[in-house]
């Protein structure tokens, strides 16, 4: 049997009576049959016209008529003309397969007429006759099921609820047969039954364990290969630098916050001692949105703006992670020693040193007694944490809104050890960072007492000190999935 379902085929292919005498009067090459499977699709297009002529036949009471057009013994059957017309014109090579699938077309076709035909036997050794008669064609069609296809159209064939070979036996032996009869039919065709079903499943198991060895026969693995080398993926750089500076915070005592890129001007700008006309607010130009609910009257106004009434502020990507300082002081009273990490935007035009979105690192340190040697102490700890022990640090008098005074952090250059070259200008310093000592008028925002507490803050550009620490001279690689550069962090 052919590797496709011959069940499906049957039903796509069922053809009307007067076109099977059409079929059977051309040979197969006229049919396109010109190899093993068009072979195949022509004897199935037989098989099916069998299966809908008895259908239509047993509902019908005509099951003679069938019996006349498809039996062997009658001659000049359809057997007989698929045999002279396909099997013997059919060509050399495809000869003996037409022959062989002939062969199981007669066996079809005989079965299910010996089971459609009315029971010819008075007595219960007859009867047992009969049903050892179509024993021993079960047992012949499953001998020649090799595989799960062949046996699932066995399946269908003796045990199917419409028109298999149990379910013919039952319509046309039991149910009309002599009531002396009755039992010996009945008890014969549970046995038959019990026996079908057995050995179907015995063959289905044999079948599968077939398989399955088959299977692990393949599968299974030669030691002596080589092994696969499998590409292993890496942590982003980015990601890389974050964790490593938060390690060195969180050994300092620092705890790690998070906050919405979507902020209101008072907790990016106004609490930070950066007013609404202030000069400090050009070089954060950032994205404004406008603001939701700002024509509902019923919607309360937040904090800095009267949002909620018409005319209320829009809400902008924040320019810095700076916001979650101020967010936190509002709710935590000192000590206060936090870092927040985060994406950050400006409208900056993308090249090898800036980009529209970022990342930073801000840090924060609240509390009693807070002097700047403790802030000096802290960044010089950061930074030969992060780049090394040799590496030293110097600070430059700078200004920054929020804080006062205000230093930037330089180092001395990684690449040349501060002897000077081309990336660090010949200087033998390079820029860090900006921090300083929290401005008192901050303090006012957030309620905590400038005379009882004192601070100092700092903000790291996260694609800086990984350019820095790896020795990358374009910004714009960490974002261009470029497999051939992350791959060199793995």
């Amino acid at each position: 049997m052919t590797q496709f379902s011959r069940r499906s085929l049957r039903t796509a292919l069922e053809l009307p009576m007067d076109t099977i005498d059409d079929l059977i009067a051309r040979p197969l090459v006229d049919l396109g049959a010109t190899d093993t499977v068009g072979v195949s699709v022509s004897f199935a297009q037989a098989e099916a016209a069998f299966v809908a002529e008895l259908g239509r036949a047993s509902k019908e009471g005509r099951w003679e008529d069938i019996s006349d057009r498809w039996s062997p013994l009658r001659g000049h059957c359809i057997l007989d003309r698929i045999d002279r017309n396909w099997v013997q014109s059919a060509p050399a090579p495809l000869n003996q397969f037409a022959q062989v699938e002939l062969q199981r077309l007669r066996a079809f076709v005989n079965i299910r007429l010996f089971a459609s035909a009315p029971l010819q036997a008075e007595t219960a050794d007859l009867v047992e006759g009969a049903f050892k008669n179509l024993r021993i064609a079960f047992d012949k069609e499953i001998a020649g099921c090799t595989d799960a296809i062949d046996l699932g159209v066995s399946t269908t064939a003796w045990l199917g609820r419409t028109s298999g070979i149990i379910k013919l036996v039952t319509d046309n032996w039991l149910k009309p047969a002599k009531p002396e009869l009755k039992r010996a039919i009945g008890q014969a065709l549970n046995a038959l039954k019990a026996h079908v079903e057995a050995v179907l499943e015995e063959r289905r198991a044999a079948i599968q364990a077939t398989a399955d060895q088959a299977a692990l026969a393949r599968e299974r693995e030669d030691l002596s290969l080589a092994g696969v080398v499998r590409p292993l993926g890496s942590r982003h750089p980015l990601r890389q630098t974050f964790e490593e500076i938060e390690r060195i915070f969180l050994s300092l005592g620092y705890s790690v916050v998070a906050g919405p890129e979507m902020e209101t001007p008072y907790y990016n700008f106004e609490a930070l001692n950066i007013p609404e006309h202030h000069p400090a607010r050009d070089n954060m130009d950032t994205f404004y949105m406008a603001a939701p609910f700002a024509n509902d009257a019923q919607r309360k106004p937040s904090r800095g703006g009267a949002q909620g009434k018409p005319g209320a502020p829009p809400l902008l990507l924040r320019t810095h992670t700076s916001p979650m300082q101020v967010r936190t002081m509002e709710k935590q009273q000192p000590p206060v020693r936090i870092i927040v990490p985060g994406k950050v935007y400006r409208r900056d035009n993308p090249d090898a040193t800036h980009g529209f979105m970022f990342h930073q690192i801000e840090g924060l340190a609240v509390d009693t007694d807070i002097t700047f040697c403790d802030f000096k102490g802290t960044v010089e700890y950061f930074v030969r944490e992060f780049l090394g022990p040799k590496v030293k640090t110097r600070l430059r008098p700078s200004y920054f809104p929020f804080t006062e005074p205000s230093v930037e952090v330089d180092a001395t250059c990684v690449f040349c050890g501060g002897k000077g070259c081309n990336v660090c200008k010949q200087s033998g310093w390079i820029e860090l960072f900006g921090a300083g000592m929290v401005d008192p008028a901050v303090y006012g925002f957030v309620n905590y007492d400038p005379k009882k507490y004192s601070g100092f803050a700092f903000g790291l550009g996260v694609e800086r000190l990984t350019q820095l620490k790896y020795n990358i001279n374009d910004l714009q690689l960490y974002f261009q999935n470029d497999v051939r550069f992350l791959r060199q962090f793995a």
